[in-house]
């Protein structure tokens, strides 16, 4: 069985230095091979190409915009109206991701528009996700890069955000039918929306594009204290021959570098401690 590989989420680690471009090159030197960002359009993507020439680092994983966080976006795809504000957001994603040699792109769903109920807008909600991804999937497939759509938990992370289950996601991807769009897991918000984690791994792991990981509840490394018990995900995921990168988006208890000792471990587990 291939070894995992990680990726660093320059987002939520090493958030002790301020900028993108410092925190690639703190993960590279913490011995990851690839990163991923949540939002990076606020640096230079001329400071983001250096910082990746030097380092040698991959990137795997970008977002597209919010919207306007300030009036709290988290996301265009899903929100009707919006439609035009998504595809200028994707345009300018898919020129991050080539510039970067990105080939993976969270599609953001977005959140339920504040002042109105979920299952009053749900069908013209998903029909304009819907819609909007087809548009991705074509835009995406001509480019040679990859859409994924997240559900994230809606119990206790973000209660307003439309696409809140693996299952609605599934039924999402049955009605967008194109490779470019697939799923994106991460086992942070699948175990506080759903649980049942290895019968849905099991079942959505072959149209899943990117997976990321952190404990549950806090959010924290992967062996903090909490719900999860990762060594055995991971061999699940070794056993399942899961090729995909797994991105660390969590929040260190303390400096990133210390956290880092589970990573360690399962290096040196694996072919005399290579790192990936």
């Amino acid at each position: 069985m291939a070894p995992l590989k990680f990726c660093a989420n320059i987002s939520w680690l090493f958030t002790e230095l301020p900028e993108l471009p410092q925190r690639m090159r703190a993960a590279a030197s913490a011995g990851f091979r690839a990163v991923e960002a949540a939002w990076l359009y606020n640096t230079d993507l001329k400071e983001l190409k250096t910082a990746k020439e030097e380092t040698g680092l991959e990137f795997v994983l970008i977002n597209t915009p919010p919207g306007d966080a300030s009036a709290g976006d988290l996301g265009l795809a899903a929100v009707p109206g919006r439609e035009q504000e998504f595809r200028q957001g994707l345009d300018l994603a898919v020129q991050y991701a080539k510039a970067l040699d990105c080939t993976r792109i969270h599609l953001m769903a977005g959140r339920v528009p504040a002042g109105s109920e979920r299952c009053a807008l749900a069908l013209q909600m998903e029909d304009t996700f819907v819609q909007n991804l087809k548009h991705a999937a074509a835009l995406l497939d001509k480019e040679g890069l990859l859409g994924l759509i997240e559900p994230i938990n809606s119990r206790i992370t973000d209660p307003r955000y439309f696409l809140h289950s693996p299952h609605q996601a599934a039924e999402i991807l049955q009605r967008v039918d194109h490779p470019s769009i697939r799923m994106q897991m991460d086992i942070f918000h699948w175990q506080i929306m759903d649980g049942n984690l290895t019968h849905n791994i099991r079942r959505y792991l072959p149209v899943t594009g990117h997976m990321q990981i952190a404990q549950v509840p806090d959010r924290h490394e992967p062996d903090s204290a909490g719900e999860l018990s990762f060594s055995y995900i991971f061999r699940l995921l070794e056993e399942l021959d899961y090729q995909g990168f797994i991105g660390c988006e969590y929040k260190p208890q303390g400096s990133t570098e210390a956290g880092l000792e589970w990573l360690r471990k399962y290096w040196r587990s694996q072919n005399g401690g290579e790192r990936h």
